[in-house]
């Protein structure tokens, strides 16, 4: 084999004597190529995952859906306590003073009779409406309703941007091996040609031409790898995946699905759940103004010593009660703060709703008219791969021209950039119109 080689080398140098170091870096390069496609290989066979993969991960390291579950926890914790509020509350106090009073000197015993003693255990209970109390409570269930809901979008941003990086990985990766397949074919032909350019068949720059174009597509190959690489590590840091080795990807095959009404979006449903609060709020100033009414009890030794003190042991019974009578107009303007809000809030989705639809019918041309380029670059590519196939006939046999062989296979590698291309920008579009789909 290594004789062979070295005939090659010197048969052609025999033609140009730069062929001899142009062939040895050839040699070098090739065997590095070569290298780099079988630990590629190697890594596809080792690991390869899907899309589903990285979105089960992406949402199980995700510490913002953490946050947001712990967030749910205490806010019910939140309303636990808030609810154990309106049970009656029993303390215990003891007050225990001593104020001597000697020779006429201390404290005027009118006011402090030498001191007191007491030990009381007092029960209250707040006298609250059902109706007061239902609407406080709901105000927790609203804002757990709102943390569930900012969850879910979260998680759903999260999803958008995991397939959006996966897709633009898979993209590089397909450009990979598209066009290992024309090295591949540049390869074959580049054998033929050596040796009837050796035959004087062909002209030596004619074979120059057509070896720079192999090492341009070499090149090439080791950019897309490198750039796979990169758009790998991106993926593993979007997941949170500690990892830096060579993993290969399934196709993502995602599928368009039926986009929903904007009523039964994510989005919809964080506009109607700030309706709710702003309903919650109004209730509240209304309830504030109601009387608030308080009973309490207490019972225990209340004594200051001073005469029969054992007989000091009672009970009390006491009723409190609050009533607003006028606070200077400020219920109304409480009131009217509300209002405001909620004219706000039906603003923001009024022009929400009109960019869902306006996006979505953007999205739908998009896609139409990456569908059309698809076919037309898919055409392109059919009609140039039997232009290549015949040129490389006609190569072999000496009765082709090298330039129209070579243009031939660039513009079979444009065609199929454009058909991979396209095909990652409506996979990217498929994933956008697809996010608005998420059960509530």
């Amino acid at each position: 084999m290594n004789i062979l080689k070295i005939s090659l080398i010197s048969c052609l140098s025999a033609i140009c004597p730069v062929c001899l170091y142009t062939q040895a870096i050839d040699s070098t390069r090739r065997c590095i190529l070569t290298m780099l496609m079988l630990i590629l290989s190697i890594g596809l066979h080792a690991q390869t995952h899907n899309l589903e993969y990285y979105i089960d991960v992406a949402l199980q390291n995700s510490p913002l859906l953490k946050d947001y579950q712990n967030q749910i926890v205490i806010n019910r914790l939140d309303s636990l306590i808030h609810k154990a509020g309106y049970k009656p509350q029993a303390d215990l106090s003891s007050t225990n003073v001593y104020a001597p009073n000697i020779k006429g000197w201390g404290y005027d015993t009118g006011i402090i009779n030498n001191g007191t003693f007491n030990v009381l255990l007092t029960v209250r209970q707040t006298i609250i409406g059902k109706g007061n109390k239902k609407t406080q409570l709901q105000s927790y269930s609203i804002e757990n309703q709102a943390l569930q809901n900012t969850a879910k979008i979260s998680e759903q941003d999260l999803k958008l941007a995991v397939a959006s990086q996966y897709v633009a990985s898979y993209h590089v990766l397909q450009e990979t091996l598209y066009n290992k397949e024309l090295l591949d074919l540049l390869k074959k032909e580049e054998g033929v040609l050596k040796k009837l350019t050796e035959k004087a068949v062909y002209k030596q720059t004619d074979y120059l031409n057509f070896l720079i174009s192999l090492k341009q597509q070499q090149l090439l190959i080791d950019q897309q790898t490198a750039d796979y690489k990169n758009n790998i590590a991106l993926l593993n840091y979007v997941c949170g995946i500690v990892d830096t080795a060579y993993v290969g990807l399934k196709n993502p095959n995602i599928a368009l699905l039926l986009p929903p009404s904007f009523e039964n979006t994510l989005q919809y449903e964080r506009f109607r759940i700030d309706s709710l609060k702003l309903k919650n709020s109004d209730d509240q100033i209304d309830y504030a103004y109601h009387p608030k009414l308080e009973i309490f009890t207490d019972a225990g030794f209340n004594s200051t010593l001073t005469y029969q003190a054992y007989k000091n042991f009672g009970a009390s019974v006491g009723l409190s009660l609050i009533m607003p009578l006028y606070d200077g107009g400020q219920r109304q303007k409480q009131h009217n703060k509300i209002r405001a809000s909620e004219q706000i809030r039906q603003s923001y989705l009024d022009f929400s709703r009109n960019r869902y639809r306006q996006q979505l019918a953007q999205l739908y041309q998009q896609l139409q008219q990456t569908d059309d380029i698809i076919r037309q670059a898919r055409e392109v590519v059919d009609y140039t791969q039997v232009l290549v196939e015949a040129h490389g006939k006609l190569l072999q046999t000496g009765n082709a021209s090298v330039t129209d062989y070579v243009l031939a296979v660039n513009n079979l590698l444009n065609a199929r950039h454009t058909v991979v291309q396209s095909m990652n920008n409506r996979m990217q579009i498929i994933n956008q119109i697809n996010y608005w789909n998420y059960e509530k």
